[in-house]
């Protein structure tokens, strides 16, 4: 890991200004003479520059994404704690850390700190930009804010502006950790058990009832406590306080909140139809908190784009664990073998009452490679 730090006030999207800014990145492979090999992957929320790391199935020799051929990029994100400027960071100022002082980032803020670590990096083109939910938000904020940029973009699991449902998941989990009385302790156990509590509330989310009842179902009929379940929350909240830090979840999350592709452009439909990149986008059809209807409107709003759908049983972590079938459909378009089959686009089908329903495939004449 490497870091980039910039000594000039970096303004952010509400108005505050960080004296300065630290970027941490991991770099792969070497930058062709041509720059036709840079491979730019966002990471998701609580994950680090080190994508070999969290999509070993994705990254190394042999995988999709080589660094024998590939220029492969991935910076950590701004408020986390696994390099960049954070809430742990020192304040210049003040000579004290930021801790509750942490100014609110956004995902635009995110991908303004990209911004900065392109240009060290002389990265003029970027072959594919690919991020899976939080790491796909900062793929479209990029690819519409810079729209020459790139020549492909994946993105997975992700939606075009955080709904509701998602804010609702990451209320609870703020309201979780800051419940726990211990958060702003001077002590490493400072807000452990919030931060455990606020990770078994996602654990809800990125996953789903078939996961649980596949994998936590309990074998003793007669079972009247501790169940495999409640053993597994535990053990979840657990191994997240062990590598993460808390206050980084809680800036995190407000910036996973903040995205909304339309703000300031009109509308998610204007801004999705700034996008000149081929994109393939994908969704899992089981994931609950991305629900497949997302990507299918930013699929029908990006002028160049193909959707295609995961079987998964882990639901929204399917981004993360079905590397098999994620190569099967990223490589022929990262080789530029993909069809768009006429630009299909996708209607969602709504039953009445229950809000669920189908996405319905409108295919249009004619066939556009990438």
């Amino acid at each position: 890991m490497e870091r980039l730090t910039i000594n000039t006030p970096f303004a952010l999207e509400n108005g505050a200004v960080l004296p300065e800014l630290t970027v941490a990145y991991t770099t792969y492979g070497r930058l062709s003479p041509k720059q036709d090999n840079v491979v730019w992957i966002c990471h998701a929320l609580t994950a680090n520059s080190a994508a070999e790391e969290w999509w070993p199935g994705l990254v190394g020799k042999g995988k999709l994404f080589d660094p024998r051929h590939h220029y492969i990029v991935c910076a950590n994100i701004l408020g986390s704690c696994y390099g960049s400027t954070n809430a742990r960071s020192i304040n210049p100022a003040t000579g004290q850390p930021y801790n509750r002082d942490f100014p609110l980032v956004t995902i635009r803020d995110m991908v303004r700190a990209h911004q900065l670590l392109q240009a060290h990096l002389g990265v003029e083109r970027i072959r594919l930009a690919i991020g899976g939910s939080m790491g796909g938000q900062q793929v479209l904020e990029w690819a519409v804010t810079d729209p020459g940029l790139f020549e492909n973009i994946c993105v997975l699991a992700t939606n075009a502006q955080h709904s509701p449902w998602g804010i609702a998941f990451n209320e609870a989990q703020r309201m979780a950790i800051v419940a726990d009385p211990t958060l702003y302790d001077d002590t490493e156990e400072a807000g452990r058990r919030g931060l455990e509590a606020a990770r078994a509330i996602a654990m809800l989310s990125y996953r789903n009832y078939r996961t649980y009842q596949q994998s936590q179902a309990e074998e003793e009929p007669g079972k009247l406590d501790d169940f495999r379940a409640s053993s597994y929350q535990r053990y979840q909240g657990y191994k997240l306080h062990k590598r993460f830090d808390v206050l980084s979840y809680l800036s995190l999350s407000k910036a996973m909140d903040s995205h909304n592709l339309g703000r300031g452009r009109g509308s998610r439909e204007k801004a999705l139809g700034q996008v000149q990149a081929n994109a393939l986008v994908i969704g899992i059809q089981s994931d609950v908190l991305f629900p497949v209807e997302e990507q299918a409107f930013i699929a029908n709003h990006i002028p160049r784009a193909r959707l295609e759908l995961i079987d998964s049983i882990y639901g929204h972590d399917g981004f993360l664990i079905e590397s098999e079938d994620i190569g099967r459909l990223a490589r022929p378009f990262l080789e530029g073998k993909a069809y768009l089959n006429g630009y299909a686009k996708y209607t969602f089908r709504q039953r009445k009452n229950d809000g669920f329903g189908q996405l319905v495939k409108r295919a249009l004449p004619g066939t556009e490679r990438f």
